[in-house]
């Protein structure tokens, strides 16, 4: 069995409807995992939009959301998560606005995708305080049990 994450508000390499972007209620997609490696000691979560800011000439990865230390009791997150109802002992990190939580999807031109990828780790972090997205893997490398990623599409209306 491989790690697995899924969302009920998309399929994979689906649209994301606009309910979770700035065009909707800008919350977050539920988030469902199973089937995590045995030795996992925690989980981390990065979203990410690698076609910032046009697909058709992306100049950089644009950061939706940053988890760690999710412990792998918990088996997702459920819509609209706010920061006080993430499971016990997750720590946030900063996404591209600078700030902790969940950003939607807001491409400026073009249908953008969006990675959720959720990794099975075999420590539990230390605080990181809030890390972005690469201080966040730095301190991941090396403990990465098992990685998953879901793709979802959204282009603005």
């Amino acid at each position: 069995m491989a790690l697995v994450l899924t969302s009920t508000a998309f399929t994979p390499a689906g649209p994301i409807p606009a309910t979770y972007t700035c065009q909707g209620k800008d919350i977050s997609v539920p988030l469902a995992w199973s089937d995590l490696p045995a030795g996992t000691r925690s989980l981390a979560l990065i979203v990410d939009d690698p076609d910032a800011p046009d697909p058709a000439a992306p100049k950089m990865t644009w950061v939706h959301w940053v988890l760690y230390n999710i412990p792998p009791s918990a088996t997702g997150l459920p819509e609209a998560v706010r920061a006080q109802a993430l499971p016990p002992g997750t720590l946030q990190g900063r996404n591209d606005w600078g700030r902790t939580g969940y950003g939607g999807p807001c491409p400026p031109v073009g249908r953008h995708r969006y990675f959720f990828k959720l990794y099975a780790l075999d420590v539990v972090l230390p605080d990181l305080g809030q890390p972005d997205k690469q201080g966040l893997e730095r301190a991941m490398r090396g403990h990465v049990l098992a990685k998953h990623e879901l793709i979802g599409t959204y282009a603005k209306h």
